[in-house]
């Protein structure tokens, strides 16, 4: 606006230029220049622009962060001019129209500054962790310290003093304090857990309980009425009271995390492995093929024969019907770029995050890096390092490390089954994220692979209650067995995976990477600490109960086993959870028919059936092969007419399913490199059969046993 004044007599007019003020108005173009978090915690707006300068109003034009932060996300030149707070929060709630929720209140405001200030005067944090830790709250409104914690500008610790003198309250110190376990059971499991709380003393009229933040007064008025007396807070590390809760609670975790599944649904447990009436119905088909042998034994052994190249052919063939059906399409649950873009974080749930452990203290400073590196606020993040009581090396390792808080050692009692779905069960109940989700400790997962789960929950149907993300490996050029390992998961996770979620087909989860609705899975039970397959099992029980499972164009980069000893160990646990899994679902076939469909029961059928086609490889191998060399004449006799044009198709059919299904999988993910590798997996083929075997074998002479596979070994790839 130029305006024309008068000068004395004699003298020209000098001509001024009106100065824009935020009170003119905010122009259209420069609304939302600077994210609504950014203005309301800097306090600032831009407003105009004057001669190819942008006019942003702050309440402190002279903080250098503020400047900074302001410069660096307008890429225009910046000036900062002053104005007061109730100006430009106005001029904020203009542009964003502010809701409940959504704006800092003054008493957080005031606490907020108060800790920044506290820290920076006393030198322990630098003005560009500050701006940092500020920017984080800009975005998702969590406490400054926690975020500071989070991302180790402090520790714990100081955050705690600071904490002290802020609110006026006794620090206590947990580390080696011995509780009293009567005094400390006074708060109820369900509240300790909630509230982070954990009575340490108590007299005739007092009780003094350790908190983790300071309780408000709903949550003070709860606990008063628990522990049935007055009590007094006392502000703790949060590390040591998380694990003060465990050493308390932790009988009832450990009979929960075992007992749970076998008490409330023992119909769905593989604590006994063959059922009554399953050990019945096998003795009768027993007696009736030996009657049978013995009164018709070539009858008998071609009838065998039969159903076996019958079942063969079948397996073959629904899994290159999955196939076709997704070649050249997309089936899963798609998230873009933009969408994870435009997600607002103060709104982003807790995730908990659980990470079975068991000798593998060497891998840890990588998974923590891998698990930082993660696209998710670090103060929503609920991580759970599971370790097994006896691994001593793993647990002194994560303790020394001194991870901050949104790290949880958790350490599971040493007792049997010594089993991951134990361990995983154990970590379930310590669990505070509306969704959670398995990874495995060399795990690489997309880091936006928890957005995209977010996102997808909110997209899907309300039974989808679980977001299977696929696998693959990060070392699959080391050798031929990582080439064949990694065809097979390509083949397995884009197409077979995606096309049975697609057809509604009941999904066998991968071990890793399947996110959950935290409170359904708990619903159902969660994970059946006796089935060593326990995330197929878990895919086939809660498509039992009507919820469903969709997968995301999200993947997760494993270790591939390069060595065949650690392989076949890793592959008999398969095959003999797989069996397991078929065993526990066929105890009632009218009741699996009834829940989940005639589609349905065929497809979980013909999945599981893939265990018992490995079985049946070497017999049909052997029987060939004999004949190839001595011409024996039973041989002929097993294949008469139709079934040997039948076998004879299905050594075609069977050998080009499997090899095209390969060659398929690592066409459709774009791995040219191991279409090669893969006209070579009819060997690969052997070492499956003969790892079925083992797990045949041992689920008779030892079921539960978890054949560890070791990690880490593959330390220079990727």
């Amino acid at each position: 606006m130029t305006t024309t004044q008068s000068g004395p007599a004699g003298r020209p007019a000098v001509e001024t230029r009106h100065r824009p003020r935020l009170t003119d108005g905010v122009a259209q173009d420069l609304r939302h220049l600077i994210p609504e978090g950014i203005c309301r915690t800097f306090r600032v707006m831009p407003y105009a622009t004057t001669d190819g300068t942008v006019l942003v109003a702050a309440a402190d034009a002279d903080d250098p962060i503020t400047t900074q932060v302001v410069a660096e996300r307008i890429d225009r030149p910046v000036e900062l001019v002053r104005h007061t707070v109730n100006e430009i929060v106005a001029a904020i709630d203009s542009v964003y129209p502010p809701q409940e929720t959504e704006v800092e209140t003054p008493d957080a405001r005031r606490a907020r500054m108060q800790i920044a200030q506290m820290l920076t005067r006393s030198g322990l944090i630098s003005d560009e962790q500050l701006q940092r830790a500020m920017l984080e709250y800009s975005r998702t409104g969590d406490p400054l310290g926690d975020i500071l914690v989070s991302h180790e500008a402090i520790t714990e610790d100081v955050l705690v003093a600071a904490l002290s003198e802020m609110y006026q309250m006794q620090r206590v110190g947990l580390a080696g304090f011995t509780p009293d376990l009567e005094v400390a059971r006074r708060l109820p499991e369900s509240l300790a857990h909630a509230y982070q709380a954990v009575p340490v003393a108590a007299t005739d009229d007092l009780v003094l309980v350790a908190v983790a933040r300071p309780l408000d007064a709903e949550q003070s008025a709860h606990v008063e009425e628990a522990l049935g007396s007055p009590f007094r807070q006392l502000l703790a590390n949060r590390t040591d009271l998380d694990q003060l809760i465990q050493r308390v609670h932790a009988r009832h975790y450990a009979e929960v995390s075992t007992r749970l599944l076998m008490e409330t649904r023992p119909e769905e447990s593989a604590h006994v492995v063959i059922s009554g009436g399953q050990k019945a119905g096998l003795v009768i088909t027993a007696i009736v093929v030996v009657v049978c042998a013995v009164i018709w034994p070539m009858r008998t052994a071609i009838g065998l024969v039969a159903a076996c190249s019958l079942l063969y052919l079948v397996v073959s063939l629904y899994k290159f019907r999955l196939t076709l059906r997704a070649l050249g399409t997309h089936l899963e649950t798609d998230v873009t770029d933009e969408e994870i873009a435009a997600l607002d974080e103060r709104y982003l749930p807790v995730y908990t995050i659980l990470v079975p452990l068991y000798k593998e203290a060497g891998i840890v400073p990588r998974l923590v890096r891998d698990i930082n590196a993660l696209d998710y606020p670090r103060t929503r993040l609920d991580v759970k390092l599971l370790c097994e009581e006896d691994d001593e090396e793993t647990v002194q390792k994560i303790r020394d490390m001194q991870l901050p808080p949104h790290f949880h050692l958790v350490v599971v009692p040493d007792s049997q089954p010594k089993t991951k779905p134990k361990a995983c069960n154990y970590g379930l109940q310590l669990a505070t994220g509306t969704y959670c989700v398995i990874f495995d400790a060399e795990d690489r997962p997309d880091p936006d692979q928890l957005k995209k789960a977010v996102i997808a929950f909110g997209r899907v149907p309300e039974n989808v209650v679980c977001v299977q993300a696929k696998l693959n490996h990060f070392n699959q050029d080391q050798n031929m067995l990582t080439a064949w390992f990694a065809n097979e998961y390509s083949m397995h996770f884009e197409l077979v995976l995606p096309a049975m979620g697609a057809a509604g087909s009941p999904i066998p989860l991968g071990g890793t990477s399947n996110h959950f609705v935290t409170d359904k899975l708990r619903e159902l039970g969660a994970w059946d600490p006796f089935n060593v397959t326990e995330d197929a099992d878990l895919g086939i029980r809660l498509h039992r109960e009507g919820y469903r499972t969709a997968m995301i164009d999200s993947t997760t980069l494993e270790e591939a086993n390069s060595q065949v000893p650690n392989w076949i160990r890793q592959r008999s646990r398969w095959n003999k959870g797989y069996i397991q899994t078929w065993l526990v679902h066929m105890r009632n076939p009218v009741g699996l028919l009834r829940q989940t469909g005639l589609s349905g029961f065929v497809s979980f059928n013909l999945t599981m059936g893939s265990a018992f086609v490995l079985l049946l490889n070497p017999i049909f191998w052997s029987l060939t092969t004999l004949y190839v060399f001595t011409q024996a004449g039973f041989i002929e006799q097993l294949f008469p007419g139709l079934i040997y044009y039948a076998a004879s198709a299905l050594l075609f059919v069977g050998n080009f399913v499997f090899v095209y299904l390969n060659v398929a999988g690592s066409l459709h993910r774009g791995e040219f490199g191991l279409t090669r590798t893969a006209l070579l997996s009819p060997l690969y083929w052997g070492l499956m059969s003969w790892a079925a075997w083992k797990g045949f074998v041992q689920l008779f002479t030892n079921p539960f046993y978890w054949e560890k596979t070791e990690h880490g070994l593959d330390e220079g790839h990727g």
